[in-house]
Parts: structure tokens; sequence; C-alpha cells
């Protein structure tokens, strides 16, 4: 088997008007919402595709089970979004009053800086980008690998 790529990307959701208020702000838009199951099918103009699987019931009290209580279960724990500038995407998440959650962040790779947000269901989304002049917002923390 060859895995060229990933298809998309399915992301569990309470109120769907909510997150696509949130989600549009990126580009994405609903193409087509399923007949028969609680999914919206979403894409922004490069191709990039999420499945919004709007039937999240909330009982932890708005806590992100896998990123913000003490306990760590398996499961995926963000998303990684590439962007062509960091200082153009922390713009226009200030611009919409989307806390930065960390960042901008540079792990010791080799040309990438990245930013942390919460979508409204506090599900993590990593914003990466080439390493570029940040001082004017502040510059770039770094993180060195300890492999």
């Amino acid at each position: 088997m060859n895995i060229e790529t990933i298809d998309h990307i399915g992301i569990r959701v309470a109120d769907l008007d909510r997150a696509m208020a949130f989600y549009e702000l990126f580009g994405f838009n609903v193409i087509h919402k399923a007949g028969n199951d609680p999914v919206a099918v979403v894409k922004n103009d490069d191709g990039v595709e999420l499945n919004l699987v709007f039937n999240a019931n909330d009982t932890n009290g708005g806590d992100n089970i896998l990123m913000d209580i003490p306990t760590k279960y398996p499961g995926f724990t963000h998303i990684a979004f590439r962007v062509d500038s960091v200082l153009e995407t922390v713009n226009i998440l200030n611009d919409n009053d989307i806390v930065i959650t960390q960042g901008p962040v540079k792990f010791g790779r080799e040309g990438h800086v990245s930013v942390f947000v919460r979508d409204p269901d506090r599900n993590t989304l990593e914003f990466r980008g080439r390493e570029e002049d940040l001082s004017s917002i502040g510059g770039v923390e770094t993180y060195e690998n300890k492999n």
C-alpha cells in the first residue's frame, strides 16, 4: 500500500454554526452536508478538506480531554496547517480576537515557525510556516530538540 497524502481530517464539534463561524476565517466553506449523518464536508480554495462531525457532547466542562486534563489518553492531539506567512496568520488571528495559546515558536526544526490556537470546541490547531522576520509581533520563542 502506498499512502500518497491525507484525504481529509475529521473534527468533532458541538455546534456546526459556531464551528463554521470560526473555520470560515481560514477560508473553509461547506460543500456538502450528509443526509444521514451529522457531518459537514468543508474545503478551502486549496482543496484542504475537513469533515466537521457536529455531534459532540461536552461533559468535560469545556476541557479538551486529550490536551487539558492531567490524565493523558491516546488520540489525535492537534492538526498542523501549512501557511504562507506566520506574520499574516498572527495578524488575522489578532484581528479576529482569536487567542494564540502558544507561539510564535520554533521547535528546533530548521526554518519552521508555528502558532497554536483552539477552535470553539477546544480542538488544537497549529499554523506552521517558514521562518520570517517576526520582530513586529515580538519575535519567536525557540525550543531545542531533546533527542
